[in-house]
């Protein structure tokens, strides 16, 4: 099933990249060549920065595969093609991804050894998966074989994190914001009114105090100095018959002369 993956995705990268004809005639020929292999050439895959612990692929990351190819041949061949697929650990062998194909076209002498780099990345949940890699090579004749150069046990892993990251220095910050606000509304609304408000403190009181008094003052018209002298003098040292002033008695001597005249 991995051999019938692999020689789908190196067909479709045929087709896209040479041309329907041509394509076509090469498909028939890696159809024999895949039954039964007869070039001499092996390659091998290693991870230089993947296999410390485990060839681990880090979703997000490009994982770099270096292929070196060994040319037994007494002519040189040609490295169309680098591919892989992943597929599940379990007897069926499930495909779960196709790896994207890169195309060389590196011609290797006979007898001579070369090393290519391929890279591809991931991004599929934490898991442990099988790595296949394998790829298309040709000879003078026009003939097309596949090379296994790696087929292993690999695991998807995320991403180390660290908390100097600016994007999880702002998360942070924003969900302590967020925090933040949820608390103060949760207390100006449920808590504070149930807490008794504060007395003002006696210089506050005094200060209140005058400023009302001088507040009221303002508000009392002032007099005019004749009303005010008027009524606040004192009348108990002074007659009664200068207080209480007679009235005037009408005069009737005038009329007399009047009508005597």
């Amino acid at each position: 099933m991995a051999r019938f993956s692999l020689l789908s995705l190196a067909l479709l990268s045929v087709q896209a990249l040479i041309g329907g004809t041509f394509a076509a005639d090469a498909a028939e020929q890696v159809d024999e060549s895949f039954e039964v292999p007869t070039v001499a050439v092996t390659a091998q895959a290693a991870f230089p920065a993947s296999e410390i612990f485990g060839v681990k692929l880090v979703n997000g990351h490009p994982t770099q595969a270096l292929v070196t190819f060994t040319n037994n041949e007494a002519s040189p061949v040609t490295v169309n093609f680098i591919g892989g697929s992943l597929s599940t650990l379990d007897q069926e062998s499930k495909l779960v991804r196709n790896l994207t194909a890169t195309r060389y076209s590196v011609e290797i002498p006979a007898g001579e050894k070369e090393s290519l780099s391929y890279s591809f990345a991931t991004e599929m949940h934490p898991q442990d998966l099988r790595l296949s890699l394998a790829s298309v090579i040709s000879n003078n004749e026009g003939r097309f074989f596949t090379v296994y150069a790696y087929n292993g046990t690999v695991s998807v892993v995320e991403p180390e994190t660290s908390i100097f990251d600016p994007q999880i220095i702002f998360l942070y910050f924003f969900l302590l914001t967020c925090f933040g606000g949820v608390v103060y509304f949760f207390y100006t609304v449920w808590v504070a009114p149930y807490f008794p408000q504060k007395r003002k403190s006696a210089k506050g009181a005094e200060t209140s105090k005058k400023s009302s008094g001088v507040a009221k003052k303002a508000e009392v018209p002032v007099e005019s100095p004749a009303v005010s002298s008027a009524t606040t003098y004192n009348a108990d040292w002074i007659p009664a018959h200068h207080i209480n002033r007679p009235e005037a008695r009408k005069v009737k001597g005038t009329n007399r002369t009047k009508s005597r005249a």
